[in-house]
């Protein structure tokens, strides 16, 4: 541990994988492929959603928000994250730490809210057909999406701004791949109640109570489903849920193992694989888990495929 006479250091050092130095390598390997196949992925979602006028609806619209959001998740964390672990000097400025700080909470707190909207569309979309419509209109669409930045960047602020008032005593290291707001609170020296308990409040309403309302969607939907006399119908709504589905447990099994738990209970090598899990794979696969099974999204990039090799 080093110390310095400071109550902000300069930077910090990231121990990242200090006492497993054997996975520094793979996770470097893995990073340097999963992060060009994230910014692909997600850029041909984005594009395929934007060009194709089929895909011009309330649940494209939001999968190209989850697409950017994914996009600036990754970039938040990982190009440090590989340059730390392919160099022998593992460090991260103070300004930086804050920056990475307040764009991972942001971009986390953002998705968590976006997820919801995505299970409400799809309810209204299987249980509400009729008016799906008339609910779920540009206007609503766009006002939906503008409340969840709001939420997050205002989530991102409180947390993050309480959590860098924490008093360090002069430690800059971390045991850590980033600057997280747990790790944080749980390497300051200071009175950190206060900011435990900000920090499970503002999590609940932030990941507990959307996890809900997508739980209670998704009850709806099934019941809905099943009412589906034909079995092609049933099948055509089970496809266009199961691939939700996946995003979210994917996305909040382990922000729930990170952030519904005091700080100080969080075991050393926790945080680095949950950080690489909901950072770094979760926005890998989510471009693949929309398109495996969704024909239009597989006929819209083949198309945008065609008009690429043409023009080359």
């Amino acid at each position: 541990m080093v110390v310095i006479n400071a109550t902000h250091p300069e930077e910090f050092i990231l121990l990242g994988f200090a006492n497993h130095p054997w996975l520094e390598l793979p996770v470097f390997i893995i990073l340097l492929v999963t992060y060009p196949l994230a910014m692909m992925g997600n850029i041909a979602i984005i594009l395929v959603s934007v060009l194709e006028p089929r895909l011009h609806s309330p649940m494209y619209f939001f999968l190209t928000n989850l697409s950017f959001l994914d996009m600036c998740y990754t970039t938040s964390i990982v190009p440090q994250m590989l340059f730390n672990l392919g160099s022998s000097r593992k460090t991260i400025s103070y300004v930086g730490c804050a920056l990475q700080l307040y764009l991972f909470s942001t971009m986390g707190a953002t998705e968590c809210l976006l997820l919801a909207i995505m299970s409400f569309d799809r309810y209204v979309a299987i249980c509400r057909p009729l008016h799906y419509t008339l609910i779920m209109n540009q206007r609503v669409c766009i006002l939906l999406v503008c409340i969840m930045w709001l939420c997050g960047i205002v989530y991102a602020i409180s947390e993050a701004t309480l959590t860098l008032q924490l008093p360090l005593c002069g430690i800059n290291t971390l045991d850590h791949l980033l600057c997280e707001i747990p790790v944080l609170i749980k390497t300051s020296c200071g009175k950190k109640e206060t900011n435990e308990l900000a920090l499970s409040v503002a999590c609940i309403f932030i990941l507990a109570v959307p996890l809900c309302l997508i739980l209670a969607s998704y009850i709806s939907i099934g019941r809905a489903i099943l009412r589906i006399k034909s079995s092609e119908g049933r099948t055509k709504a089970f496809g266009t849920c199961s691939s939700h589905l996946v995003v979210v447990s994917l996305f909040y099994g382990p922000g729930i193992s990170m952030y519904l738990q005091p700080p100080s209970s969080i075991s050393r090598d926790q945080p680095k694989f949950m950080a690489l899990f909901y950072g770094v794979v979760t926005p890998t696969l989510n471009p693949f888990i929309y398109t495996l099974r969704n024909k239009d999204v597989k006929g819209a990039l083949g198309n945008l495929a065609r008009i690429l090799c043409s023009r080359l």
